[in-house]
């Protein structure tokens, strides 16, 4: 355990749907720099309830970074740097297994990486030995245990696990490509799930996902995705993402930091 005036900060990235967090006081503001970029917009540091908070809207505010284009190494490395050492990363994604349609909120377990031609580590360039991290479990199970009894206590629909399948963006999938993903095992399909968990894990940050469905996924319904419907979902289900974030962290903020890959 660590003492109240040693807890390290618990770092939010906010997604589609979390540009700002409400019931953050907020205490401080920084646009900050890394060797790898800025990061996609300044960390906002503040306190939600008692436990010291760094916010990080992933795709800049006003929200206009594209998947795709997101400094994931900047970002990590600022939240880092900044003293996180746990990271809930909020993310609006599809639901493919049939119990996760809009508005639901799904923990995950696993991911599979689709996407390509990202800057995905950060040991490359001038190295003394090419480092291999272990990724058997790319979230960190005391967080998404934290993450699942804070939903379970406030009635929030969820699920406790789940395959996140990452694509690249910005386009949604097509019915073919979503059939793969069931076949391959994926309930759910996002596009900022990857590199963002391998990096934490480089850095030896606890990493957790924390999904909202914001649509069914293509094929999975009788219309075509539309912007309406992801806008409902997230009005309807982002109270509760809200709600597990407010119970959750004084639990995150004392879990034990984890040792740096090097």
């Amino acid at each position: 355990m660590t003492s109240p005036e040693k807890m390290h900060p618990v770092g939010i990235i906010g997604g589609t749907g979390l540009t700002t967090l409400s019931g953050l006081e907020i205490t401080g503001e920084k646009q900050v720099g890394t060797p790898w970029g800025n990061p996609s917009a300044p960390l906002i540091e503040g306190l939600l309830g008692d436990q010291p908070v760094t916010f990080l809207s992933r795709h800049g505010n006003p929200h206009r970074i594209p998947p795709h284009q997101v400094n994931y190494r900047a970002n990590l490395k600022a939240l880092y740097d900044a003293g996180v050492r746990t990271v809930v990363g909020v993310n609006a994604v599809g639901g493919i297994h049939p119990d996760m349609g809009p508005a639901h909120v799904v923990v995950p377990d696993q991911i599979i990486d689709y996407t390509w031609g990202r800057a995905s580590t950060f040991f490359e360039g001038d190295l003394d030995s090419v480092t291999h991290i272990d990724f058997t479990w790319p979230y960190d199970e005391s967080a998404r245990q934290i993450l699942i009894d804070a939903a379970g206590a406030e009635g929030v629909p969820f699920s406790g696990f789940g395959v996140y399948g990452a694509t690249q963006g910005p386009r949604l999938e097509t019915a073919a490509e979503i059939i793969r993903m069931e076949r391959d095992g994926c309930d759910l399909v996002g596009m900022t799930g990857m590199p963002e968990a391998a990096l934490a894990a480089e850095l030896g940050i606890r990493y957790v996902c924390l999904g909202l469905v914001v649509n069914w996924a293509a094929g999975k319904s009788d219309h075509i995705i539309t912007m309406e419907e992801i806008e409902a979902a997230i009005e309807q289900g982002m109270s509760g993402v809200k709600r597990i974030l407010e119970v959750s962290m004084a639990g995150l903020g004392v879990l034990t930091p984890l040792p740096q890959s090097s």
